[in-house]
């Protein structure tokens, strides 16, 4: 079991909340990931000290309202680029859609973006990823750029380049370092430079050179117009799986604040077994807050009949894991028509997708249980704390095991039908 929730447990069963209180911050920080948590220092300090006053009402709060914070966030994502510099593919990478989509963004190689155009994320319609002009264009010019934009409303800017970076660029990326943003550089098109220097070099073609000596171009250039130790990410818009792509998505996650950071992670499309892992890995963590506090709330005898985690909630569970994943049906479908499989056979070879087959179970043992919980509920105290703890934890990590084994299952037919 996690060390986290051991520790929870241990404390709630023998009441020593000062024991569980110390504990509490070194668990939390070896259980979220190397980009970092969904709870901010202040978050942190506050359950901290509820845990040593005993105030289990304001674990539960705190908890809750950080989780509200991650749900309702919003983020602005600006991606800046010239015509032809693949910001549109980008955008809709990161959307997880195909250029013919419907919502998709425009893409082409003439400037289809005259004004700044917003594109929302398809599932999470909070998130808005901003097609921006460069700033090379009449209406916007360097000096002018952020106010004609706005901006103070993005999260974080992105800026956009096929071949080497301009002194436009650089400029700007100074002008947004002063307004104290965040700032990116992306090499797209990395795949194209290679294929192209393996056609014309077939006996001298080295693929990491290749790929070094693009860095180095981009990155001489940007300091050769001001910008200090530039970090230049190299990127295949139909590939993102490969190249600089996962490392953007680890520096995006450590550099936004918690509640965005979680937000974001759920996002990201499933580019390889890492990505899938790094999203768990935030999960993971939510569950074990979710334990805490459905154990926190258990004390109080009768709630967990009000507020516990019944078939309904762990239906809703196991829905939005599936939506997280890629795995609603929606999605499903789309995959079966691209691998030109008939849906009812993706469908049966994903166990995610019959919560009833996950969740049933009448043993003899399993319905004695369930009894024990029904009477530690009515108590309340640390038996029932315990049991509720252990059954949201069980049972949310049950489901998430299973959603991310189907996910990389059906990655893996995708990545076969692709070489293929």
């Amino acid at each position: 079991m996690d060390q986290f929730i051991s520790a929870f447990l241990k404390g709630a069963s023998e009441s020593n909340f000062q024991q569980l209180a110390m504990e509490f911050l070194p668990q939390y920080s070896a259980l979220i990931s190397k980009a970092g948590g969904m709870l901010s220092p202040e978050t942190l300090t506050g359950i901290h000290k509820a845990l040593q006053e005993g105030k289990l009402s304001d674990v539960v709060s705190l908890i809750q309202e950080a989780f509200s914070a991650a749900e309702n966030a919003a983020l602005e994502v600006a991606v800046i680029g010239q015509s032809g510099t693949g910001k549109s593919s980008f955008i809709n990478a990161l959307r997880g859609l195909s250029h013919d989509a419907n919502e998709s963004a425009d893409v082409g190689t003439v400037e289809t973006t005259m004004c700044k155009t917003p594109y929302q994320h398809p599932k999470y319609p909070k998130v808005t990823f901003w097609d921006l002009p460069g700033t090379g264009t009449p209406n916007f010019r360097p000096d002018t750029y952020l106010d004609n934009v706005g901006f103070a409303n993005y999260d974080f800017f992105i800026i956009i380049s096929s071949s080497r970076f301009s002194l436009n660029d650089a400029l700007l990326a100074q002008k947004i370092k002063d307004a104290g943003k965040k700032f990116y550089f992306v090499r797209t098109k990395v795949d194209s430079d290679l294929y192209n220097e393996q056609k014309t070099k077939p006996t001298t073609f080295k693929k990491e050179k290749v790929l070094q000596q693009i860095r180095d171009y981009c990155v001489t250039s940007l300091i050769k117009s001001g910008v200090t130790e530039p970090q230049v990410f190299l990127i295949s818009n139909f590939d993102l799986g490969t190249f600089d792509f996962p490392k953007l998505e680890e520096t995006l996650l450590k550099e936004l604040p918690g509640h965005k950071r979680h937000m974001f992670a759920l996002l990201l499309p499933n580019i390889s077994d890492a990505s899938i892992e790094l999203k768990k890995h935030f999960l993971q963590e939510k569950i074990c807050l979710e334990a805490l506090k459905s154990g926190a709330v258990s004390f109080i005898p009768f709630m967990p009949f009000f507020c516990g985690f019944n078939f309904p909630q762990q239906e809703q569970c196991l829905k939005d894991y599936r939506s997280y994943f890629g795995l609603d049906d929606q999605s499903i479908e789309e995959i079966a028509e691209k691998l030109g499989t008939p849906f009812v056979d993706i469908k049966g070879e994903l166990k995610c997708l019959d919560f009833w087959s996950l969740v049933k179970d009448d043993t003899i043992i399993t319905q004695a249980m369930r009894a024990a919980e029904a009477l530690c509920a009515v108590k309340g105290g640390p038996e029932s704390s315990v049991a509720q703890a252990l059954k949201v934890y069980y049972r949310r990590t049950q489901f998430l095991n299973v959603v991310v084994d189907d996910a990389k299952h059906l990655l893996r037919k995708i990545e076969t039908v692709n070489v293929a």
